[in-house]
């Protein structure tokens, strides 16, 4: 087993050589997708059940419970959403918002739209206390991982 993943060390000892600040902009451009009504009422990453009439959205490394200003760079509307699962798992895509958020900035017709995501509200400390950024982050990359 150890010899197996023998590689993790010199991978480890070059994480913490990370800068320690956050590498999460608080303004970035992408592109959004939605979700399907077939995911209504499932369980999301964070627990809760998905609601298509909510204002939520999926993105892979905000915490649950940010709060983000999505904007529709093509019509300028824009809806405020909150992060409760993770994804989108389609190359490309930045944040995938639920339907209700999606018929706010006007993509439902298209399904995808280029967008400007901006951070409202953290969802709380972006890495536990005692550890720095850079440490959350090298934990975050080795669960992706495994």
């Amino acid at each position: 087993m150890i010899r197996q993943n023998i590689w993790l060390i010199p991978a480890l000892a070059m994480l913490a050589f990370l800068p320690t600040t956050t590498l999460q902009a608080n303004v970035t451009d992408g592109t959004a997708s939605y979700y399907g009504d077939r995911f209504d009422g499932r369980r999301t990453a964070s627990g809760v059940r998905f609601d298509k009439n909510a204002l939520t959205a999926a993105h892979r490394t905000l915490e649950f419970g940010t709060r983000v200003s999505v904007t529709n760079k093509a019509n300028g509307r824009s809806v405020e959403v909150v992060i409760n699962d993770r994804g989108p798992f389609v190359r490309g895509r930045t944040i995938d918002l639920s339907k209700a958020a999606a018929r706010e900035i006007g993509m439902l017709g298209r399904g995808v739209a280029p967008v400007r995501l901006e951070i409202v509200d953290s969802g709380g400390p972006s890495w536990p206390a005692g550890k720095t950024p850079a440490l959350a982050d090298a934990e975050r990359v080795l669960m992706d991982l495994f």
